[in-house]
């Protein structure tokens, strides 16, 4: 079943997908080629996170042209300061560029505490609640790269375009799972992102061009914090990721 509805698509809807909102306010620029298949995946012996801004944003650039894929178990804690709360959701998440580099794919797969799928794949955003049956899907339309720099931040991102999307100031390292990381205070330029989040901090494993743990800081005193763990970098996932898997009578309702 389909409820069709206009296919505008205003960058305000993505509201209704946190926390994955926080997981990127920035386009990212890959480099064509193709490294092996274990490239990235562990650091190389003797690297590690740079101490100073333009060298960590310079290991992000270098990381970047190798990226292709990556895989990681998620926490995502999303704080609501009026009735103090938390609310927390588990599950995998998978990116996959295209051969050429231009393409991107998302999909999380949320386990806990109940089963939902976020899928981003040629423009669109799907979001499958199997409890209702029902599919909300909105089309990314003149906004796709906006809607997909929301979607892979802090994997495999450039440091040079976060630079061109966020004020990035160096807060220091600092360990996160016993991995030394760089840890970088974003604050938005762009009005309409800053109007939803009025910074951001990532905790970045440099020399693979990932981040372990972001929080998000939004105008209200909420939060979202998100921590990433068994993370894989450029192995091969499978298509059928990058699928919705819904019953013959799930109802799609196309978002305004």
């Amino acid at each position: 079943m389909m409820i069709k509805r206009s296919s505008h698509f205003e960058f305000k809807k993505l509201s209704f997908l946190a926390p994955v909102l926080l997981l990127s306010l920035l386009t990212i620029s890959l480099a064509a080629g193709s490294p092996p298949a274990s490239a990235q995946t562990e650091r190389s012996p003797g690297q590690t996170t740079a101490s100073t801004l333009d060298g960590v944003l310079s290991q992000m650039d270098a990381a970047a042209a190798q990226f292709r894929s990556a895989t990681a178990d998620f926490v995502w804690d999303q704080y609501q300061k009026v009735v103090n709360e938390t609310d927390t959701q588990k599950g995998k998440i998978y990116f996959r560029r295209d051969a050429k580099g231009k393409e991107t794919e998302m999909a999380a797969d949320i386990q806990s505490p109940e089963p939902k799928y976020l899928l981003f794949s040629g423009g669109r955003i799907q979001f499958y609640q199997p409890r209702i049956n029902q599919v909300n899907e909105y089309s990314a339309g003149k906004n796709r790269a906006e809607v997909e720099s929301f979607l892979v931040l802090g994997f495999g991102g450039s440091g040079r375009e976060l630079q061109q999307q966020f004020d990035v100031k160096f807060d220091g390292n600092e360990d996160v799972d016993g991995v030394k990381t760089a840890k970088l205070e974003l604050t938005p330029k762009a009005p309409k992102v800053k109007n939803m989040f009025e910074k951001i901090i990532l905790w970045v494993d440099a020399p693979r061009g990932i981040s372990l743990k972001q929080q998000a800081f939004e105008p209200s005193g909420d939060y979202r914090l998100a921590r990433y763990s068994n993370i894989k970098l450029n192995t091969k996932i499978s298509d059928d990721v990058f699928k919705l898997h819904t019953s013959g009578h799930t109802k799609t309702v196309k978002g305004t």
